[in-house]
């Protein structure tokens, strides 16, 4: 697999992106100021993420995805950890990452990897997306805010 940075005249991959975050325009104005990286396998995007500066120090993982065809294979816990990579290389001292109450399996990829639960954004989905969400049978409502520190 080979990961690599987006480059800003490339079209952004918004049906990978998009399936981690349902809005369009939230989207957008993330890669506009973050750096898009893309993971290749045998001349295919399988998968995304964003890694966003949010001051000197601190970044956020604003969206992290893999196709559906390939998920389970590992390439998620790939992406995460080259975005940990790339932070620390960009010297950063810490990273967020946000996700849903229903996103079960996220929530256990993230802290496997070192990320920490740091607060909980109550009804941040219903405040921020017109449609509902709904993950392993659960509305998703609340964002689960996580840290990971060098």
């Amino acid at each position: 697999m080979e990961i690599r940075l987006w480059k800003k005249d490339e079209e952004l991959p918004m049906d990978l992106l998009l399936a981690a975050d349902p809005s369009e325009e939230l989207v957008g104005k993330y890669c506009s100021g973050g750096y898009v990286y893309g993971a290749i396998v045998e001349g295919e995007l399988i998968g995304v993420y964003v890694l966003l500066p949010l001051s000197a120090t601190v970044a956020e993982i604003k969206n992290i995805a893999v196709a559906e065809t390939v998920r389970g294979k590992g390439y998620g816990k790939k992406l995460l950890l080259h975005a940990l990579s790339e932070a620390d290389r960009l010297e950063f001292t810490r990273v967020e990452i946000g996700t849903g109450n229903s996103s079960v399996n996220q929530l256990l990829l993230y802290q496997k990897c070192g990320f920490r639960i740091d607060s909980v954004d109550h009804d941040f989905f219903t405040r921020n997306y017109s449609e509902p969400i709904v993950e392993n049978g659960i509305q998703c409502r609340d964002m689960i805010r996580l840290v990971y520190t060098f």
